[in-house]
């Protein structure tokens, strides 16, 4: 009776500790997920703003993306552990470089496990270290204490596997360059699964940044449409199924045709808004601050060419 009542008191207090209190989302019987906060990082959501996923791909784990912090990653891990107490982490994969989907992956590698990511995203890391102050400065230092960015150790392109005893996981490059140079997918076909990272958005808005590239998006989502898998998880947001990624690809659509021959009709910069049509989208998550700058960089974009 005293063992057990140690027991509960032991899992309440370490409950407790926990930051994050992660609640899984069970797409398929091998495949679990969880889903980040809509805004951007703070205090309230402790960096949390973006979807991570683990798969069970036959008595060993592949986790999609690390988290925001070192703690967001041991959490995660023991979200694992409650599931599958014997499998191992042997691959986390990373999405792209943001500091939202990396800054966890110190924690994994000291698990074991090998940090996979793009041909490009050691250099992307390398080359945009202010990128990584952001967080240190944002969060509480008892929530970011530990953290650290590390470099993957296998760069690949499209095409890497990852096998397991019972599924094989491949990675695609849609196209050259989308939201970035490092956006991957990660495919599972015995699941009909696709994990897409930043090249979907649901619940807010699209970030369009100076790094981005169009018509590569545009193009990386036509290729993982033609898929035509059962279930399509993007970077942010709740939805899943196959259609998941329209929102974003009729957004992008939009953006691209208004804004292009906004600039060929000679219209001011400082007018162009007026001329593009995406205020069918203002139900997402921050739509006027974000679009407002979608259509500045894109137009500059198309002024510096």
């Amino acid at each position: 009776m005293k063992k057990i009542i140690f027991t509960i008191l032991i899992l309440h207090l370490s409950l407790g500790a926990n930051i994050y209190n992660l609640k899984p989302l069970k797409i398929t019987e091998d495949i679990t997920c969880v889903i980040g906060d809509f805004h951007p990082p703070m205090k309230t959501n402790n960096g949390f703003v973006s979807n991570m996923c683990y798969i069970d791909i036959g008595e060993s784990l592949v986790v999609l993306d690390a988290g925001p912090t070192y703690k967001f990653a041991k959490e995660f891990y023991n979200l694992m552990k409650l599931q599958y107490p014997k499998h191992k982490v042997t691959h986390v994969v990373l999405s792209n470089y943001h500091d939202d989907r990396i800054q966890g992956a110190s924690f994994f590698k000291e698990m074991g496990a090998s940090i996979v990511g793009h041909k490009t995203i050691n250099n992307d890391i390398q080359q945009n270290q202010s990128k990584f102050q952001r967080m240190k400065n944002i969060l509480p230092k008892d929530v970011f204490d530990g953290t650290k960015v590390i470099l993957a150790d296998i760069l690949v392109e499209g095409g890497y596997k990852i096998k397991g005893t019972k599924k094989t996981l491949e990675i695609i490059k849609p196209s050259l360059v989308s939201e970035e140079k490092s956006d991957i997918a990660i495919y599972s076909p015995e699941d009909s699964f696709l994990f897409v990272g930043n090249l979907v958005f649901n619940g807010r808005l699209l970030s369009y940044k100076t790094t981005s590239n169009i018509d590569g998006w545009i193009e990386a989502l036509e290729n993982l449409a033609s898929m035509d898998v059962k279930y399509l998880l993007g970077g942010h947001g709740k939805e899943y199924d196959k259609n998941s990624y329209k929102p974003t690809l009729e957004y992008l659509t939009i953006l691209r045709d208004d804004v292009k021959k906004a600039y060929e009709d000679e219209i001011d910069i400082m007018d162009v808004k007026k001329y593009v049509h995406t205020q069918k989208f203002n139900y997402l998550n921050h739509f006027e601050q974000l679009n407002s700058a979608n259509i500045s960089i894109y137009y500059n974009q198309l002024e510096w060419k």
